[in-house]
């Protein structure tokens, strides 16, 4: 599944930072069971590759799937080699972007300034991710709107919450990035599931 398609179904990927390859699957049959149709595996946890690979074997086709805090064009290779479809960023890295586009996969760089929004998508990002969101706020994203092109998908990540999902979505943030709202690590599985129809009922309301 590509990750518009995956947006247009539920806005909201999962930011599973922490968890291990043997609690995968069942952490991603409880979001996708709540529906959400994203899951990203930051690298900077246990083993992420191999998480990545199982996430994508048994749900990338129903589900968005691929790492998240990828910093260099060798990890895009490494997520593109386990499956992985999709490509996020906390910082803007135009290397990075080209290399996900190349691959044919979908990459989401942060931003925070006009300015790297822009180089974002001069090298070709259609998503941008407006991190920290909570350092920004909303607002941020209202004035960005005025000037960005209408097809380019802003997300707000970074403290946001169920609770702040419409405040967002009416400034013009068509996507989330959801991390300790959903997941955290050692958490159960019936946590997520329950963390995961507290945000889906929020997402609902939106539309």
């Amino acid at each position: 599944m590509t990750l518009d398609e995956a947006l247009q179904e539920a806005p909201v990927v999962a930011i599973v930072r922490g968890i291990r390859p043997r609690e995968i699957l069942d952490h991603a049959q409880a979001l996708y069971d709540a529906g959400l149709r994203g899951v990203e595996v930051p690298l900077n946890s246990p083993e992420p590759i191999e998480s990545i690979r199982r996430l994508a074997e048994a749900f990338g086709d129903r589900m968005a799937t691929g790492g998240g805090t990828v910093l260099r064009a060798s990890d895009v290779e490494r997520v593109a080699a386990a499956g992985g479809r999709i490509i996020v960023a906390p910082n803007t890295a135009a290397e990075v972007i080209r290399r996900a586009l190349a691959l044919g996969l979908d990459p989401t760089p942060g931003f925070a300034t006009a300015s790297e929004a822009f180089a974002a998508m001069e090298a070709g990002a259609k998503h941008l991710k407006l991190f920290p969101a909570a350092t920004y706020g909303p607002g941020h994203v209202k004035q960005l709107k005025a000037v960005l092109p209408a097809q380019v998908t802003l997300w707000a990540v970074g403290g946001v919450g169920a609770e702040d999902l419409a405040a967002w979505w009416a400034a013009g943030a068509r996507a989330f990035g959801l991390g300790g709202e959903l997941y955290r690590a050692g958490q159960s599985v019936a946590e997520t599931a329950e963390k995961a129809r507290r945000v889906m009922a929020a997402v609902r309301d939106l539309r």
